[in-house]
């Protein structure tokens, strides 16, 4: 089948407004705080995936949805200045999410008002648009989430590969993830993320509890989460902070050390990452390759405030 497109990202999209140097501590009682920077940026994971893989050179389309707002035509007109395709993207009566990054040093805080979110389904994704579909902010969009599996299994058996980042769960209960991996090629949580996923799965007979630590728990921890998120069916690649990344395979274990840079903003490394990770696979490179590409990528994403200003094309990557 002919794909207008090389990418379509499903998900998430917002404004930011990243706010840097932001105390640990806010005073209520009406004080007014300092800090020393404010960027009104694009926001939403899959938002800044799709400028990640414009930039990087593919053919990239966008679905998800906003408001009929200001927040909503800013939204699309940042993504459309980026190369990125946003004709199918909804614009319905409730307002554009909105975020708030409280950034302090390499940690910040997410302060989220979902506003239309909820509201995406899979009803509103076009079909057979794109050789690879990518989906952000699993927890986001539950509406969304009830009917991937039914969605990606159709776009697998029409000939695309397809992939998924859940990011974070605000609710902290992160269930129903395993019942979308076996649609999914490539699976892209962060090493929270995977320790949280992975012990949400029921533990094989005999097995250690290691995979089902707390997030933030030792690197073998995070390797055998990644080896049972990865016996259902999808590479996983896990990013992995200050320790670089690694990835699952089929019983291998690939690595990429991290890049030294000194962070201004952390903002979207993440989604900076899944970019790189898809631009390379969908040319073909060996899992190493991908791995040491997504690992560069969210490394330089982080020299400028918000998460799609220092995204690299191909040439600088």
């Amino acid at each position: 089948m002919a794909r207008d497109f090389d990418l379509l990202v499903v998900g998430d999209a917002n404004p930011d407004v990243v706010l840097s140097g932001a105390p640990r501590g806010l005073a209520y009682g009406q004080r007014e705080q300092l800090v020393s920077g404010g960027d009104l940026v694009l926001g939403g994971s899959g938002a800044i995936t799709a400028c990640g893989a414009a930039r990087l050179g593919l053919r990239t389309a966008f679905a998800g949805r906003v408001g009929d707002d200001a927040a909503g035509r800013f939204v699309l007109d940042v993504m459309a200045g980026r190369g990125v395709d946003v004709s199918h993207c909804v614009v319905g009566p409730r307002p554009t999410a909105m975020t708030v990054v409280l950034a302090d040093g390499a940690d910040r805080a997410i302060l989220t008002s979902p506003g239309c979110l909820p509201d995406l389904t899979v009803a509103d994704v076009p079909r057979g648009l794109a050789r690879h579909v990518h989906v952000s902010s699993y927890f986001l969009q539950p509406a969304l989430a009830a009917g991937l599996p039914g969605f990606l299994e159709g776009e697998r058996r029409a000939g695309a590969t397809t992939s998924l980042d859940t990011n974070d769960d605000p609710a902290g209960a992160w269930d129903g993830v395993a019942g979308v991996l076996g649609e999914v090629d490539v699976f892209l949580p962060n090493a929270a993320e995977a320790l949280s996923v992975a012990a949400r799965l029921p533990q094989p007979p005999g097995s250690s509890a290691a995979a089902a630590g707390p997030p933030g728990g030792h690197p073998e921890g995070v390797e055998a989460a990644a080896a049972r998120l990865g016996a259902l069916g999808p590479v996983v690649v896990v990013k992995n902070g200050g320790d670089g990344a690694l990835a699952w395979e089929r019983g291998s274990l690939t690595r990429a050390p991290a890049v030294p840079v000194e962070p201004v903003d952390t903002v979207g490394a993440g989604d900076s990452f899944d970019a790189g990770f898809l631009a390379a696979r969908l040319r073909g490179m060996s899992l190493p390759e991908c791995l040491r590409v997504a690992v560069t990528c969210g490394s330089l994403s982080t020299q400028a405030a918000g998460g799609t200003a220092a995204q690299p094309t191909w040439k600088e990557l």
